[in-house]
């Protein structure tokens, strides 16, 4: 029977037991190193986030490639672009950019995507997908043309929040951006989860135990980590 990845993201979330998703940018991935990477990752990682904002042709097909050769893991794409979709991960996070007002990420890309996706096998899973203030220009901000929403105007973003569930999104994502400076805030993660009814996902600036416990204790029912774990 095929494996349905979001009935076991939310049987996980009913049984309060939290995910940590390790993001691999194929732009920063060097294949040769797969066995020495995932070596290194917490022994309680649960998923591979593989995407990028920038990321050549064939780069994360190359990389999901490499991983599944691997490791049993579920791989998730994140993509910046529709051109990234790759048939060989296992589902898709179908991103629209709610926290920006660029209709080429808000409907466009996902409207090129779909000659890939219509006869796909992938899982894919709507995602709203909202841009916060790390306290830095993010890569995303540059690529999507969007201004990231503010961490002092935390009902800004548990409103985009819940726009996002009532459009149907199965997912939350509060990113505050490949390299940020800080994290989203444990009060905001506290008060989106307690908005909406379905997993919240949190990534951007998390580089310790610390900041990621702090964020699962807020409610984050999913962390994704990055950057700590590329390769110097």
């Amino acid at each position: 029977m095929e494996e349905n990845f979001y009935k076991n993201l939310l049987k996980s979330v009913a049984e309060k037991e939290k995910q940590l998703a390790i993001l691999i940018d194929p732009d920063k991935f060097d294949i040769s190193e797969t066995k020495s990477f995932l070596k290194k990752i917490p022994k309680e990682t649960t998923h591979l986030f593989v995407g990028g904002s920038t990321v050549a042709n064939g780069e994360t097909e190359a990389t999901v490639k490499a991983l599944k050769a691997e490791t049993s893991l579920p791989i998730f794409l994140f993509p910046g672009d529709h051109s990234h979709i790759t048939p060989f991960a296992d589902a898709l996070l179908f991103l629209t950019l709610l926290s920006g007002r660029n209709a080429e990420y808000l409907v466009g890309q996902q409207i090129k995507s779909i000659s890939k996706l219509k006869n796909s096998t992938l899982e894919i899973i709507a995602t709203g997908y909202i841009l916060i203030d790390g306290g830095n220009d993010s890569a995303v901000s540059k690529v999507t043309n969007t201004e990231p929403l503010s961490q002092k105007n935390s009902e800004a973003i548990v409103h985009t929040a819940l726009a996002g569930q009532f459009m149907g999104a199965k997912l939350i994502y509060l990113e505050a951006g490949s390299g940020a400076k800080f994290p989203v805030k444990p009060e905001i993660i506290s008060e989106v989860k307690k908005a909406i009814n379905i997993p919240l996902i949190v990534g951007g600036g998390i580089k310790t135990d610390a900041q990621k416990n702090a964020a699962y204790n807020a409610g984050a029912d999913m962390m994704v980590m990055g950057t700590v774990y590329e390769a110097p």
